[in-house]
């Protein structure tokens, strides 16, 4: 049985991941930790754990932790849970950061697009970037798990077949992104409220998100040089879900059957990566509660572009679930354990 603590248990992600990792055959969760709600019950802040876990939330307490638990997830704002981590991490045990803290090699990048200055820069080194799909192989050794961004999961899949055979032109790729309020977190804000996001479509953080360095860090390393794109996000009147629309010019003409032949020998094994049939395109609610990522591809023949579709849940695939996908292959277990 691996003994979990989850750091950071209050908001939206910290409860997804309670929730999966409850119904894991292989995993006992045993602390929660919130620096604003300690002492209170963990079922009062989430109450679908009502008679399910009997845990109360408490402060973080390294030692504490490290000496209960095989292995903790920080589901933290960036900038926050980092010292934290490196005292987790400094006493052997492997941690799984779900913030961004240690998704960016370089220091700079990260302090320029998060405007904090990074509290941990010397365990960038031991971070390895938790995306399955193209970094399965590095993660079993790891100590510690940078966990993805949602958009970033989602735009990497996306993209990924047609950087790897270099069939963009430079600089060409647009990405379109489609969110829904959770992934703000559970938070005060004016923005995520009722009455401002019923009914209502609108873009944010244009061409500014922090995901971008992100994004371009990954499929540079997939492409095996740089990438740049231009990601415009906007926030949708529903709870959970990402979709991505990302459109790029060809390099030279190719049949759609090329196309769509290199999504199938990239990501044809891959179990939580379905490849629609034609014609059939990626919807939220196909992927809502699970962490699959649905992706189809389409051919504008006319002007030499392809449209990617792809679609997540943000707080699975996009957080929790693929934090979980990480855990199971640290400890051996079958990566798609106590996953939908």
């Amino acid at each position: 049985m691996i003994h979990v603590s989850v750091v950071g248990a209050t908001g939206y992600t910290g409860g997804e991941l309670l929730k999966i990792l409850l119904a894991h055959p292989a995993v006992r969760v045993v602390h929660a930790t919130s620096e604003s709600r300690p002492g209170q019950a963990l079922a009062d802040v989430h109450p679908f754990l009502r008679g399910r876990l009997d845990l109360t939330l408490e402060g973080f307490d390294a030692r504490r932790l490290a000496a209960d638990s095989d292995v903790a997830f920080f589901a933290l704002p960036h900038g926050v849970g980092s010292k934290n981590i490196a005292e987790f991490v400094a006493r052997g045990k492997r941690a799984i950061d779900l913030s961004a803290d240690f998704r960016l090699k370089n220091v700079k990048t990260y302090e320029v697009w998060y405007k904090v200055k990074h509290a941990s820069p010397a365990l960038l080194k031991k971070a390895v970037y938790g995306l399955p799909e193209l970094y399965r192989k590095d993660i079993p050794g790891a100590s510690l798990i940078a966990n993805p961004g949602c958009y970033a999961t989602t735009t990497i899949l996306a993209l990924t077949p047609l950087v790897r055979r270099k069939w963009l032109v430079p600089g060409s790729v647009v990405v379109d992104a489609k969110s829904g309020v959770s992934g703000a977190g559970r938070k005060l804000d004016a923005m995520y409220l009722y009455t401002e996001v019923n009914e209502n479509l609108q873009a944010y953080s244009v061409i500014k998100h922090r995901h971008v360095p992100e994004i371009e860090q990954v499929l540079g390393d997939q492409a095996r040089g740089a990438v740049s794109l231009t990601f415009v996000p906007q926030l949708v009147p529903m709870t959970r879900g990402i979709l991505v629309t990302a459109y790029g010019t060809l390099r030279r003409p190719l049949a759609a059957a090329a196309l769509r032949r290199a999504f199938e020998e990239d990501f044809g094994g891959e179990r939580f990566i379905r490849l629609l049939p034609e014609g059939k395109w990626p919807r939220t609610q196909d992927v809502a509660g699970t962490n699959h990522v649905d992706i189809n591809i389409a051919l504008d023949e006319r002007h030499r572009r392809v449209v990617v579709l792809a679609a997540l849940d943000n707080l699975v695939k996009g957080a929790a679930g693929q934090a979980v996908q990480n855990m199971n292959l640290l400890f051996g277990l079958p990566e798609a354990e106590g996953l939908k």
